[in-house]
């Protein structure tokens, strides 16, 4: 061990040996437990899968009205569905069918999307039906101008950043890589969702916090504090997941996936999207707090541990401040449509708040934001103790020499 160091290149004092010490004695477990979770649950055999049209590309060449339709009454409302019906000539652009076109109907009535012509679609394929019927419209194609979202994201994060910036891409990158390759094979076949989420955050937190921001002890205390608080999210969510009674059957898709794979633990992936949800925000708040801290240090080498630390906190009150209205408001936005469903049934504030589907965000929200106060004292306390370790006494604070006293 004493030939693994952890350099501390900021310009605070540096950390003496003890801290180096029990940086390490922390952060290897945590790298073999890691190591270890991966292992163990690392998915094996195919993950299940449902039977679905082959997805391709297509472009709608003309919109017209449908041909041969039965006539029918009319709706309700007064409409004549016969006048609603549409249909498409599309040309299919990938596939064994490349170049060819054929008529496929078009979704109409309330609500449905208007399609144009010359607009690039998603087209479902039967392999096995006749041409003229083996296509529909899904929907349209958005990669080029996610594209061009991403590439304008990736180009702001570096111009700001720099080299900072590109590191930070390339641990979302990780991010994205541990989710699709571990994370999700391993919940579709079966395995316990909180010991994946945990070793899959715990792998995304230490690959992409020392990616973004070096190999320092800096790091290392944002690192540890993330832990902690992240801990701490998993152990109140498990606690108040199981005391709400969830069920995880309030989403189509997570009740869908109950007849995918009757061995997914459905409350477990709530908690398992709380855990990992939460490791975001939890991030950005201890690594901001280490860097506050070591700032201060640098600018009044005289500080003391109290100082530090009541300058820490009241930086980090502020963050906690703006980060729990940003994680709260978040959850609101995501479950707004079902918020005013809600309303529209005339349901009374109680009634809706209480209900599995908005309990749920609530949940998720609260038990986020208490990991996000956690983390503030948590992390801006390790970050004082590694600043202001017994080997780094404050300047301006140094006992004179015994020969000079007796001197004087």
């Amino acid at each position: 061990m004493s030939a693994v160091h952890l350099h501390s290149s900021e310009p605070a004092p540096p950390a003496g040996p003890h801290v180096r010490r029990l940086v390490l004695a922390v952060l290897i477990p945590l790298v073999l437990a890691t190591i270890a979770g991966l292992i163990v649950l690392w998915p094996d055999g195919d993950p299940p899968s449902i039977q679905a049209g082959v997805r391709t590309d297509g472009t709608i060449l003309s919109v017209e009205p449908c041909q041969d339709v039965v006539d029918t009454p009319p709706t309700p409302e007064g409409e004549d569905t016969a006048a609603e019906c549409l249909q498409a000539r599309v040309r299919v652009d990938a596939g064994p069918d490349e170049g060819a076109e054929t008529v496929v109907p078009l979704p109409f009535g309330v609500g449905a999307p208007e399609f144009h012509d010359g607009d690039a679609v998603v087209l479902s394929a039967l392999p096995d039906a006749p041409l003229e019927t083996r296509y529909e419209v899904l929907d349209f194609q958005r990669d080029v101008p996610l594209l061009w979202l991403a590439g304008l994201f990736a180009v702001a994060v570096v111009v700001l950043s720099g080299w900072k910036g590109l590191a930070a891409l390339g641990g979302l990158g990780v991010s994205m890589v541990v989710l699709l390759v571990f994370v999700l094979p391993a919940l579709l076949t079966g395995e316990s969702p909180l010991p994946v989420a945990v070793v899959g955050a715990s792998l995304i937190m230490i690959v992409t916090l020392y990616l973004a921001h070096g190999l320092s002890i800096r790091t290392s205390v944002a690192l540890i504090g993330t832990l902690v608080s992240l801990a701490l999210t998993g152990v109140l969510g498990s606690l108040f997941t199981s005391l709400a009674s969830f069920t995880g059957l309030a989403g189509e898709a997570s009740s869908y996936l109950g007849t995918v794979n009757a061995d997914i633990d459905l409350r477990g992936l709530l908690l398992a999207g709380l855990v990992i949800g939460a490791l975001g925000v939890l991030d950005d708040v201890t690594v901001t707090q280490s860097a506050a801290v070591w700032e201060l240090a640098a600018a009044d080498p005289s500080s003391s541990r109290r100082s530090l630390l009541g300058a820490g906190l009241r930086i980090g009150r502020e963050h906690v401040a703006a980060t729990v209205n940003t994680l709260v408001l978040a959850y609101v936005g995501a479950a707004l449509p079902l918020l005013m469903l809600f309303s529209v049934a005339g349901q009374s504030v109680t009634d809706v708040i209480t209900t599995e589907a908005v309990a749920q965000e609530i949940v998720r929200a609260l038990v986020g934001g208490l990991g996000i106060i956690a983390a503030v004292p948590v992390t801006t306390l390790l970050a004082v103790l590694a600043v202001r370790g017994r080997s780094a006494r404050p300047a301006g604070r140094r006992r004179k020499p015994m020969s000079s006293t007796l001197e004087a």
